[in-house]
């Protein structure tokens, strides 16, 4: 297989690239991240990328070349908050910069990245677009309300993703997109709310993922454009 990662100098993001290199089966990994990353294999290509910069997605997209013909490309960038932006609690607590923050990484990017890299996705046999997304995005499972810009820029990501699997239905008939819920992982994001959560569901990234990888790998073109949680399980937008 090769696959692109996008995000993997993240915990998750990590955590594919671990699982993946496990695997005989893995030809080519294209690695993007912001930070910097070296994970010293062969097979490994490491290149920078800014998904708050079209340019930045457009060349790094220009790196993998076109005769790659991609099995994967996994999206696992995402920001619930940063040093001055925390999730809101209530109405009060809005501003167009925690929207504007948000949506450029949750939203805005994916959607420059499936612009510019989903042509590089296989067409003569099965391909997945993959975004991490959030249960929390699920507009129907919203029982506890808060988290605006975050639930928002979720919501938004996973009609982006059904958008693109209605499109590709047309051009490359064996693409699958499908947004992937992790569940709460043990990393920096999930940091200010472990002690809220209770063990059991708390994972490790690498069990995250390996269930993650499961769910895509018996995924089938019936399932493009939906949502689905770590175990499997289809979540309703």
């Amino acid at each position: 297989m090769k696959i692109a990662i996008i995000g993997a100098s993240g915990t998750i993001g990590k955590a594919f690239v671990e699982n993946f290199l496990k695997s005989w089966e893995t030809q080519k990994l294209y690695l993007f991240s912001r930070s910097d990353i070296n994970f010293d294999d062969v097979r490994v290509s490491n290149h920078f990328i800014d998904i708050e910069d079209e340019y930045s997605i457009e060349k790094a997209a220009s790196l993998i070349p076109d005769n790659q013909h991609l099995h994967y490309i996994i999206i696992t960038t995402g920001v619930l908050f940063t040093h001055n932006i925390l999730p809101e609690k209530s109405i009060k607590d809005l501003s167009y910069e925690k929207f504007s923050k948000l949506y450029a990484i949750n939203t805005i990017g994916p959607a420059l990245i499936a612009k510019h890299f989903i042509q590089k996705l296989n067409k003569d046999s099965k391909s997945i677009f993959a975004v991490l997304s959030a249960r929390v995005g699920s507009i129907s499972d919203n029982i506890l309300g808060g988290w605006y810009s975050y639930r928002s820029s979720k919501s938004a990501l996973n009609m982006l993703i059904k958008n693109l699997s209605i499109e590709m239905r047309r051009k490359n008939p064996n693409l699958i997109a499908v947004g992937l819920h992790p569940g709460t992982v043990k990393s920096k994001l999930s940091e200010p709310f472990s002690s809220s959560i209770s063990n059991n569901k708390m994972f490790t990234a690498d069990y995250s993922v390996s269930k993650m990888i499961n769910v895509l790998e018996n995924l089938t073109t019936e399932d493009s454009g939906k949502l689905f949680a770590w175990d499997g399980k289809e979540i309703d937008f």
